[in-house]
């Protein structure tokens, strides 16, 4: 039928995701986000209308996730005990993430420059969501005096931090080496 789409759209833009994260926004071509899918590229053009827009919707869902997954960990009260949980979601993010291994968004943040300004705030909106959520549970009621730093200091430390993790997975770093270089850093930010 004619305008009816013929595929399941969330199991298509969990495709995409896995092919953005792999290649990034930069490297995709439609061609491959078809070959990825099974949908032809005019299916591909008609439903979503160029690249830029099926990385958009991509990246939304995954921005939901991780910002669910972020904050579900953040809800514990204890702040060592929200910020370990904070980075172990990140490192399960990017290391086993069902649609391919490393962080999408700093795979995207490392091409900005090129891509669009909806992409470019996109991420904006996400690392600001993000330490958002931070500071907000650093900020709680007996929080603030157990950390090293001030909460708004600590919370984009945080946010810098998982960069920086994102890098060193792309470059091979063992989950538990990415868990180790967490721990370190909550010894410091969290003393015990």
């Amino acid at each position: 039928m004619v305008g009816v789409r013929q595929f399941d759209e969330e199991k298509l833009l969990q495709q995409a995701e896995g092919v953005f994260r792999a290649k990034g926004f930069e490297a995709t071509s439609m061609t491959d986000l078809a070959e990825a899918t099974g949908v032809q590229r005019g299916s591909l053009y008609n439903a979503y209308g160029d690249k830029e827009e099926l990385f958009l919707r991509s990246f939304a869902r995954y921005e939901a996730r991780f910002l669910g997954a972020a904050k579900e960990a953040l809800a514990i009260e204890d702040p060592r005990a929200a910020v370990t949980a904070f980075l172990e979601a990140a490192i399960v993010n990017m290391t086993m993430a069902p649609t391919g291994g490393g962080c999408l968004t700093t795979r995207t943040a490392m091409e900005a420059r090129h891509a669009g300004g909806r992409i470019r705030d996109g991420l904006l909106t996400l690392m600001s969501e993000l330490e958002r959520a931070l500071s907000t549970a650093l900020n709680r009621p007996g929080s603030a005096d157990r950390l090293a730093l001030p909460p708004e200091q600590a919370a984009r430390l945080l946010v810098v931090f998982t960069r920086g993790l994102a890098v060193m997975e792309r470059l091979d770093a063992a989950p538990n080496a990415l868990r180790a270089d967490a721990r370190a850093l909550v010894d410091l930010l969290v003393p015990v």
